[in-house]
């Protein structure tokens, strides 16, 4: 066919990012660090929040472009394979969206294109993680509370995921505790039942872990919001801290986060039937 004859370019990957006004500079260390990884291959990064998107252009004028404007500029260079890769924690609403964007694609593109799993998809990765996580950040006579983002919609896809993230946590760990931002037990909807809950093991300081990519505005906002309440209440409470070169604790930066996406990216290329040059990480 001679269209195909078009697709002439090496291989391609592009992170598919929701996207953050004041973090991409995180996607954009995560972009070189794929590159790093990846040297045979063009990398994009793509956001999904028109709102970011527009408010960079704006504040900053820096120009981004969402996931379909992203495929469509890979569709035109002329990549064969191209690895979308989700930069998602779970595989909830977010993954979905992408997931619905990359199978339209595919009715047109003649490249072949294969989306990753989100970061806290498979159960070894993620007992891996959570383990690691908890160990690294866990102190004496201290309880840990685990902040999810959360999903709207309890029949929305991949929620098993956070429910055994938040499961997973609380029985490995006497000291931990998880809770929401927007989905299944918010906090600022049982902070009491999580207070007293703390309080019968006994603990007086609480550090709060948000389980979040970038610290973006949910970090700035929500998480002191929380600690707040929680010294109000006559708790010891800080933010945990940054496990990273970043003042602010985030998950993008964690080499155990970073292995899974590069992980993901290789699995992909190889279920595309392709073998990929990769540094060794």
């Amino acid at each position: 066919m001679k269209r195909f004859r078009h697709y002439n370019r090496k291989r391609a990957i592009v992170l598919a990012c929701f996207g953050s006004v004041i973090e991409q500079q995180k996607y954009l260390d995560l972009e070189a660090k794929v590159k790093e990884t990846y040297p045979d291959c063009e990398v994009f990064t793509s956001f999904s929040s028109r709102m970011v998107i527009k408010l960079l252009k704006k504040k900053k004028k820096e120009i981004y472009k969402n996931l379909p404007q992203t495929l469509a500029d890979v569709d035109m260079y002329g990549s064969k394979h191209v690895v979308i890769s989700s930069i998602n924690i779970f595989p909830t609403d977010e993954h979905e969206y992408l997931k619905s964007i990359v199978e339209g694609f595919q009715h047109f593109s003649m490249a072949n294109l294969k989306i990753t799993d989100p970061i806290l998809t498979k159960t070894k990765d993620t007992t891996l993680f959570l383990n690691d996580l908890n160990n690294k950040i866990s102190k004496k006579d201290t309880a840990n509370l685990y902040v999810i983002h959360g999903t709207p919609r309890l029949d929305t896809a991949g929620i098993d995921s956070i429910n055994y993230t938040a499961s997973y946590l609380e029985q490995i760990d006497n000291r931990n505790f998880s809770c929401s931002l927007e989905g299944a037990f918010p906090y600022f909807h049982m902070n009491n039942a999580i207070k007293n809950k703390i309080k019968a093991k006994g603990f007086k300081k609480v550090q709060v872990v948000p389980l979040l990519l970038v610290s973006g505005n949910h970090y700035i906002k929500d998480m002191f919001e929380i600690k707040d309440d929680l010294n109000e209440s006559g708790f010891e409470a800080t933010v945990v801290d940054s496990q990273t070169k970043s003042d602010k604790f985030n998950l993008i930066e964690l080499p155990m986060v970073q292995d899974i996406i590069l992980k993901n990216i290789k699995e992909s290329f190889k279920m595309l039937g392709v073998t990929h040059r990769q540094i060794t990480y």
